[in-house]
Order: C-alpha cells, then sequence, then structure tokens
C-alpha cells in the first residue's frame, strides 16, 4: 500500500508532474501495488492526479482524510465515494471571524459543492467555489473548512490559530497564511488505517511519502514514512527518512525502492 501526498511529493508547488515520477509511479501501479493518492486537495482536483498515474483501481483519500473513494473506471462516474467524515463548521467559523476578521473562508459540503467567501477560489478545490454570505456557511454540514488571510504573514496567521484554542475539530496550518480545518480526530493518517484495515494490508507493508504539516499523522502511522526534502522540521521528525526535494524528484527513488523490494529500512 503505497500512499501518496500530492502538493510538494508527486507534483511540484506550480501543480506540475514530472516525467520521470509519472513514469516509476505507473510502474508501481502497473506491478499491483495498491497506490492511494493522500492529499488535502478535494475530490475534483484529485481525480486528474489519479488519471496522470494510470490508477483505474485503487483509492483515494481525499480533502485531508474527510472523503474517501474508490477509484474503478468502469463506473459511470469512474469511482464511488466510500466514506465522508462531516463536521458542524459554525463554531470554529465564529472563533476564526472573532480573531481573523480578515481572512477568507470556504466550505466543501457534504455534498461536494464548494461555497466561499470573498471570491475565494484555490486549485485545491478542483471547482469553481459559490460565492456566500458568512452566515449562509456556518448552516451547511463540511467536509473540510479552508481559512485563508491575505493580510497576514503565515508566522502571524500561524500565531493567531494557535491561541484560538479550536476545539472539536482537526486543523493543519499550511506553508502560508493557510488552514485546513476537518471532523475531529480526521486526518489523512485516519482515514488510511480504515482503508488498510479494510484491505487487509500489514502496517509493515505501508509507505507514506509527504511534505506538509497535514502529512504528520500519516508518516507516524505508516510502516515506513518518507519525508521530502523541502519538509519543516516537524514533519521530518515525524518520519522514518528524508528524501530529495520535490524538484529534484524526491519522490523517484522512493518508488523505486518500492518496485525492488527494497524496505527502506
Amino acid at each position: 500500500m503505497v500512499c501518496l501526498d500530492v502538493d510538494g511529493t508527486l507534483v511540484d508547488h506550480d501543480g506540475h508532474m514530472s516525467e520521470a515520477v509519472r513514469q516509476v509511479g505507473r510502474e508501481v501501479v502497473a506491478a499491483g501495488h495498491t497506490v492511494v493518492v493522500s492529499t488535502g486537495r478535494s475530490l475534483p482536483a484529485v481525480l486528474p492526479v489519479v488519471e496522470a498515474l494510470g490508477v483505474t483501481q485503487g483509492y483515494a483519500v481525499c480533502s485531508n482524510g474527510g472523503v474517501t473513494v474508490r477509484i474503478d473506471t468502469s463506473l459511470p462516474a469512474r469511482y464511488e465515494v466510500i466514506d465522508r467524515q462531516v463536521f458542524d463548521p459554525a463554531p470554529a467559523l465564529h472563533a476564526l471571524s472573532d480573531r481573523l476578521p480578515n481572512a477568507r473562508y470556504a466550505v466543501e459540503t457534504a455534498e461536494g459543492i464548494f461555497l466561499s467567501t470573498e471570491r475565494f477560489q484555490d486549485m485545491s478545490f478542483g471547482l469553481a467555489a459559490e460565492g456566500v454570505s458568512f452566515q449562509e456557511l456556518t448552516e451547511v454540514s463540511a467536509v473540510r473548512l479552508v481559512v485563508n488571510s491575505h493580510t497576514a504573514t503565515s508566522e502571524e496567521f500561524a500565531e493567531a490559530v494557535g491561541g484560538i484554542g479550536l476545539q472539536g475539530v482537526t486543523y493543519s496550518v499550511g506553508w502560508s497564511a493557510w488552514l485546513d480545518i476537518a471532523a475531529s480526530g480526521v486526518t489523512k493518517g485516519s482515514s488510511l488505517e480504515v482503508l488498510r484495515d479494510q484491505l487487509g494490508v500489514p502496517l509493515s507493508d505501508v509507505v507514506a511519502v509527504g511534505d506538509g504539516r497535514n502529512d504528520i499523522e500519516m508518516l507516524r502511522w505508516a510502516g515506513r514514512g518518507v519525508a521530502m526534502g523541502q519538509a519543516p522540521e516537524e514533519v521530518v521528525e515525524a518520519a522514518d527518512e528524508r528524501t530529495a526535494h520535490v524538484n529534484d524528484d524526491g519522490l523517484v527513488p522512493v518508488l523505486r525502492s518500492v518496485l525492488d523490494g527494497d524496505s527502506g529500512r
């Protein structure tokens, strides 16, 4: 079971997948390994990555664990949602708006659509967000809440978020002034563990690769956790090993070692 983050792992920070990564990724898929694309991206933004890897039968964990899908290109939609972890975003929204009055907010609803304030749009959504009022955001069930500040530095934003003391949710601060929020206890790692158990894969046969703070639980959980070269120190500490930077195709030697049967230990 090979669990791969997208941005900063499978693709660079411009969203580009190198030919070397694409080729070895397809070889891993063709060799019969269960490849699980595991990302903070929402489902529509994950599907092109799955297609680029040549996955016709497999799985993806999206929205930082909020949505798990089974990939099957014989299905009309080419996938089916097998799990959604929903929560009430209202308490977090109210707490955040008090501390971050100038932030932008977006909610991925249980129905798989995006609602946002202030024309907030990001490639990780995978579809156009519908503009609504802040009040309307508080009235839906969510699988993902995204908060972004265009007026604060990443350090100021992280300090503000840390001081809020969000309750009843799981959250991770990104590279910039960016916050992803999911249901309490829901992470990439928690949803991958449910999937691993269902598939009957020994934990020792799980490899996970990522570079962000939202990958920490996944890297700690995996039998072999690999941090990308550009990962911050707390992510590296959660992993068993570190590979090269995404710009140097750091994922390639990790996937080559899977093909070679090298556990990397």
